[in-house]
């Protein structure tokens, strides 16, 4: 028989009252009794050949019981049995289990099901027990708890967040949702495997600081992941509720216990392994960088990073646009590892100021490059030159990172257009077309050569894009620029396309149409169709391997490169990727510099 212990029966609502029936004669055992106005059901008990009454409460989560037979702890009684039919309730399959004692059975209702539940005959043993099968046949069903957001009309014009956030009640009906699965997939989808059963756990106790720490054992930066990662092909993905319903909401629980952890001013930080004196330089304070640093401070590592631009974060900081990430929460998050002992350089461009040498001098033992990719890439059509017509990289690192949209409170001025183009279809283009609604954009357009379904940003992304108005051209693809004798962009020339053969991508390769070409009119065009590797790094780090797109050829699955001491991860090494894989790869990396330097290894690939 598989059975259930008392923690698992908090699937059933607190201060459920059962109906309890003999499983032989069929009648009911409930009693009412005025005096304390409680419910009870009444069994008899025999101990030492004496027989007398136990009464026990039928609420699941009260667990108390009245006998006019004293038993000391431990004791376990002869038998139980109907009191009205006296046939005995004790099975001879039927055990506990807590204690392994016989176990009585009795018949209860829940929500109009009659089902088997187990007793203890243990004199102070509270355990009660039904199937799993039972168990979920009596689990009511509860909807996905709807995050609240800023109404469309509303958010277009201001730069707060989308999303609000669960509050605690919704939190802890999304989080008794989560089935506490004995094997759970969901950590098989998270790129740095996050105890997720463990933390949603704790959550259900409302012990939301500790949820909080038990995420940071693995993920340093919970209350940005919880924002921006695409739970949804992760470890949502997985969940075993999506077989016949919708996942648990995982990100938005992270979400949850991260920032109640902040807003209640309960931030722990981790213990940290003696200090080892070693040194690590870590380039780049993107995601990849920061996970690697906060492992390693946190391995008793003396750990500096070093950022070209002023401020760390990386992507999180120019890349992900005020309403879908406050950068308070970055900072907050920044400050997290500087309070572990990150120390954190900016404005230090790494290539310029201090090549490979300079780092092996200044005493380092272990250099980690996550220097993202940054580069800004082009189409190489013609007119590509012409005014107002940008990179993603600096259209969005000029409104989120130099704040050009509370322009003149600061100095740089915004991009502005009333009709907007955006070339490309994932995250950063609906960050782009986004973005420009909200500096006051008449109309904002997105032009993609594919379908709808081949389209890479999260469902999430679209349907935001969609409710603030946001155009979609697709299966359009731009092939040139016009501009007017100001050399100012006015239109982009496009032509239809239809889908072919599968590409190296997997996704079907885009054909143009003969002769479908037509024109868009436009005064503002933003080219978010990716991103390549920035060169200057490699001007300090110029024997290191790269591959044909030029990014960080890996020697090893943890970001081993060609150059001893030297790891790499993130996007250059992959190229354009997810906040959360990068610090995947980060964690691998950690994990491998730290068996490298503790066991002095002589080989290095």
């Amino acid at each position: 028989m598989s059975e259930l212990k008392k923690d698992q029966l908090e699937k059933i609502a607190p201060g459920t009252e059962f109906t309890i029936y003999c499983p032989h004669c069929h009648q009911g055992l409930n009693l009412y009794e005025p005096k304390s106005n409680k419910t009870w059901f009444r069994l008899n008990i025999t101990f030492r050949g004496r027989k007398e009454e136990l009464f026990l409460s039928p609420k699941v989560d009260a667990f108390e019981q009245r006998s006019s037979l004293e038993l000391a702890e431990g004791q376990v009684v002869e038998d139980m049995s109907c009191p009205l039919c006296q046939t005995s309730l004790i099975e001879s399959e039927a055990h506990c289990g807590e204690c392994d004692s016989p176990a009585a059975k009795i018949m209860i209702t829940v929500h109009s099901r009659l089902i088997p539940f187990y007793i203890c005959t243990k004199a102070g043993c509270h355990w009660h027990g039904i199937s799993r099968a039972d168990e979920l046949r009596i689990t009511p069903k509860v909807a996905r708890q709807r995050v609240p957001e800023q109404d469309a009309l509303l958010r277009i014009r201001n730069f707060q967040e989308v999303p609000y956030g669960f509050t605690r009640e919704t939190a802890l009906i999304e989080a008794h949702r989560c089935l506490n699965c004995k094997d759970p997939k969901c950590r098989l989808g998270c790129p740095v495997d996050i105890d997720i059963p463990g933390f949603i756990g704790l959550i259900k106790q409302e012990k939301f600081a500790e949820a909080a720490q038990r995420i940071k054992e693995k993920n340093a930066l919970p209350a940005i992941c919880g924002r921006v990662c695409p739970q949804e092909d992760q470890c949502e993905k997985n969940c075993i509720l999506a077989l016949k319903e919708t996942p648990v909401a995982i990100g938005s629980l992270e979400r949850f216990a991260a920032d109640m952890e902040r807003e209640t001013q309960s931030v722990v930080i981790p213990r940290k392994a003696p200090a080892n004196g070693i040194k690590i330089a870590v380039v780049g304070s993107g995601p990849a960088g920061l996970t690697l640093a906060a492992d390693m401070v946190v391995k008793g590592y003396s750990v500096t990073l070093y950022e070209a631009l002023h401020k760390p974060g990386g992507v999180l900081v120019y890349g992900i646009p005020e309403f879908r990430l406050p950068k308070a929460i970055v900072d907050s998050e920044i400050n997290y590892l500087r309070r572990m002992g990150v120390k954190i350089e900016v404005n230090s461009l790494i290539g310029r100021l201090f090549d490979l040498n300079d780092l092996w001098e200044m005493g380092y033992n272990a250099i980690y490059l996550a220097v993202g990719a940054g580069l800004p890439v082009f189409m190489s059509i013609p007119g590509e030159n012409l005014c107002n017509i940008y990179s993603a990289n600096e259209y969005l690192t000029r409104l989120n990172l130099m704040k050009a949209y509370a322009f003149p409170d600061y100095d740089t001025p915004a991009p502005k257009g009333r009709q907007v183009v955006v070339v490309g279809a994932g995250n950063v283009a609906m960050d782009c077309a986004r973005t420009a609604l909200r500096m006051g954009s008449r109309e904002a357009t997105i032009v993609y050569r594919r379908s709808r379904s081949e389209m890479p940003a999260r469902l999430e992304e679209i349907h935001h894009a969609e409710e603030e108005g946001i155009k979609f051209r697709l299966m359009t693809n731009p092939v040139r620029f016009i501009g007017d004798d100001q050399r100012w962009v006015r239109q982009i020339e496009c032509v239809q396309m239809k889908l072919g053969e599968p590409d190296s991508s997997g996704r079907p390769r885009p054909i143009p149409i003969a002769g479908s070409n037509f024109l868009i009119d436009t005064d503002l065009v933003i080219v978010a169709v990716g991103a390549g590797p920035n060169p200057v790094v490699f001007s300090g780090f110029s024997e290191i391997e790269r591959n044909q797109k030029g990014y960080i050829k890996p020697q090893t699955p943890a970001g081993r490169t060609n150059l001893p001491g030297v790891w790499a991860g993130g996007d250059i090494v992959t190229g354009s990727a997810t906040v959360i894989s990068a610090m995947g790869m980060a964690r691998l990396a950690a994990d491998d510099m730290h068996k490298y330097l503790n066991e002095k290894q002589d080989h290095w690939i």
